[in-house]
């Protein structure tokens, strides 16, 4: 009778071990049809133009400062706040805002129900935790942009945040460690980067049927580009977190603005900042090109 009922339990278990794996494969299905649908897809793109305009106006900005203008390198708070100054510069933050938002949206899609396909390797485990990095990022951002919008402040820009991290890590037991290791951090960003770069891996995303073959070598080329520059950005910020580091002093940390000014006051500096400067313009032209030609569905 023992084993009887053993058996039966053992059963029911089964099946509600089934049934639960089935519901959750089903809310899975579920959300991915709805990361894909209709009325979320042009969210997304919208994301990625939105972030167009933000990497357009730092590159231009940049690209201004090394050719002596006036301008000063900026990040992306700054892009914000250049956009509010404009004339009906509210209305067109607010729908930069929305883009955001979409583009936030799509990232934690990508990294949690892998609408790319990257499955689950330990690469494809470790893209998923990236876009879900990312996804978080352009939140703050997003919230950042709305709250400008609306009469508010857009938060702290990148130096502030980063020093302010850097002081945290700093005060913490194994501070100096700690610091190296978020260093260390960037310095794999910057390596990813530079393997986009070079591997090309997103160029079977990109399907622009109306331009041919020859109009997706052009956005691949701004994309291999603009990841590029992208690369050596997180390369100098991970340099000045290790400094930070053994100095032991967050104010030698730097975010993206001050990455870009330390970059125009070093030897051939200008020259430098202005092919830095080219690659987020390009890689701004290539996120703006994605809005259209990006596949945004499933893998």
């Amino acid at each position: 009778m023992g084993n009887v009922h053993e058996k039966t339990v053992g059963a029911k278990t089964e099946d509600a071990a089934t049934q639960v794996s089935h519901v959750a494969h089903e809310a899975g299905s579920e959300a991915k049809s709805a990361a894909t649908s209709p009325w979320f897809t042009p969210l997304a793109r919208s994301g990625y133009a939105a972030k167009g305009v933000i990497y357009l106006i730092v590159g231009g900005l940049a690209l201004s400062a090394a050719l002596g203008v006036g301008a000063t390198p900026t990040d992306q708070q700054g892009a914000l706040l250049t956009i509010v100054e404009r004339p009906f510069g509210q209305f067109l933050l607010f729908v930069v805002s929305i883009g955001l938002v979409g583009y936030a949206l799509w990232c934690l899609c990508q990294g949690i129900l892998d609408v790319d396909g990257k499955g689950t390797s330990a690469k494809g485990i470790v893209t998923r935790i990236g876009y879900c990095v990312v996804g978080v990022t352009y939140s703050i951002l997003a919230f950042g942009a709305f709250k400008l919008a609306t009469g508010g402040s857009a938060g702290k820009n990148s130096d502030t945040a980063t020093r302010d991290f850097t002081a945290q890590l700093l005060a913490k037991p194994l501070g100096v460690v700690l610091v190296i290791v978020a260093g260390v951090v960037a310095l794999a960003v910057a390596g990813i980067l530079y393997y986009r770069a070079w591997k090309v891996d997103f160029e079977s995303l990109i399907q622009p049927k109306e331009l041919g073959q020859k109009g997706k070598d052009v956005i691949v080329t701004l994309g291999r580009v603009g990841y590029a520059a992208l690369g050596v950005v997180f390369t100098e910020i991970s340099l000045f977190l290790v400094i930070a580091a053994q100095r032991h002093n967050p104010e030698n940390a730097q975010g993206l603005s001050g990455a870009l000014v330390q970059m125009e006051r070093q030897p051939f500096g200008r020259l430098l900042l202005a092919l830095v400067a080219l690659g987020l313009i390009a890689y701004g032209v290539y996120s703006v090109a994605s809005a259209r030609y990006r596949r945004v569905g499933r893998a």
